[in-house]
């Protein structure tokens, strides 16, 4: 089973690689963003809880955030593998996921982090706010905020899993054709 973090900041492309990785692996992607937004689009308790932490530009609680992965993984298992898209955010995420992924006996086979620098991934959430309609895209000050979070509170994942010999940084500026290329050399070797 192949288990794959893609990593990486607000507007990194996680979104369009994560689409080609699913395709080629036939994966089942799970994103807390779109968790979120079902939540959100059913008015769910959840959902509205979810929108307030998401409208400042925070993360959500990772009790809420673990819920639902849990519950997407114990629901979908017995396919090719899972693409994390967003998540682990914090270390105590990743931990929990660990421990979700071994309760369900399998295991990450590795991350994928896709580095960009910060003026490219401003713009990026910039151009893509125009046409997605999500309020935090379109303000400068959250997307300062998210940015930030990611800087202080997401980042440490990724040492988390450079020390399980599971980390590998990928450059996500270029083609979507040529990182998705370097996505898959790296695949391939899990």
């Amino acid at each position: 089973m192949l288990n794959i973090v893609l990593f990486g900041p607000p507007g990194a492309g996680k979104g369009t690689q994560s689409e080609n990785i699913i395709s080629k692996y036939k994966l089942t992607h799970l994103s807390t963003g779109d968790l979120f937004r079902k939540h959100l689009g059913e008015g769910t308790e959840l959902g509205k809880l979810a929108r307030k932490f998401m409208d400042e530009g925070r993360l959500v609680p990772d009790e809420v955030v673990i819920d639902m992965v849990d519950d997407k993984i114990a629901n979908t298992l017995g396919t090719n593998g899972f693409i994390f898209d967003g998540f682990p955010r914090t270390v105590a995420q990743a931990e929990a996921l660990d421990k979700l992924m071994k309760k369900n006996k399998i295991e990450i086979s590795g991350m994928i982090a896709l580095d960009v620098a910060e003026d490219i991934l401003k713009e990026r959430i910039r151009e893509r706010g125009k046409t997605s309609g999500r309020t935090d895209d379109q303000d400068e000050a959250k997307i300062e905020t998210r940015i930030r979070v990611y800087l202080d509170e997401t980042l440490p994942v990724a040492e988390y899993y450079e020390k399980q010999g599971k980390f590998t940084k990928i450059n996500g500026v270029g083609t979507i054709e040529d990182i998705f290329a370097d996505i898959t050399k790296v695949i391939d070797r899990y």
